[in-house]
């Protein structure tokens, strides 16, 4: 297979909604999707960091989206979903409002980030994609992970 024909196999990305904002992460980095899950707080952890939950004997660090990007809270007691990734050996439940279907992209429909978005959102944003009601933003994992090491 040449090296064009690799770079135009779609890509399936696992989509959840933020606030208002759908977001989507490579389907080969998700794990599992959970509903609302009992969480261990953790003292002194960082704002986007609410504890840890276990998932069949594993411990899970559960990731606060909404705080890592800036967006406002979450009500209290809403409910929420967790999509539990696997990075580098480890297992990271991102908190979100509401998880959607898998989505195939063509990689040309890909765009670079606006550099209008956030400066947050465009440290861990892979890119966007137009679709016909909204946009879909493309995540690096390792680049969101990274913002939680780092988040104010």
């Amino acid at each position: 297979m040449s090296q064009h024909t690799m770079s135009e196999t779609p890509a399936e990305f696992v989509t959840f909604r933020l606030a208002h904002q759908w977001i989507g992460i490579p389907v080969l980095m998700v794990q599992e999707v959970l509903m609302t899950h009992r969480i261990a707080r953790v003292p002194l952890a960082q704002d986007a960091i609410p504890g840890l939950l276990n998932l069949r004997g594993q411990i899970v660090t559960a990731v606060d989206l909404r705080t890592t990007l800036g967006l406002p809270a979450r009500a209290v007691h809403t409910e929420y979903m967790n999509v539990v990734v696997r990075y580098e050996g480890e297992l990271f439940a991102f908190m979100v409002d509401d998880v959607g279907d898998v989505v195939t992209v063509a990689p040309h429909a890909i765009e670079p980030a606006p550099p209008t978005l956030d400066e947050r959102w465009r440290a861990a944003t892979s890119g966007i994609v137009r679709r016909e009601s909204d946009l879909l933003v493309v995540m690096n994992v390792p680049a969101l992970l990274k913002l939680e090491l780092i988040a104010v």
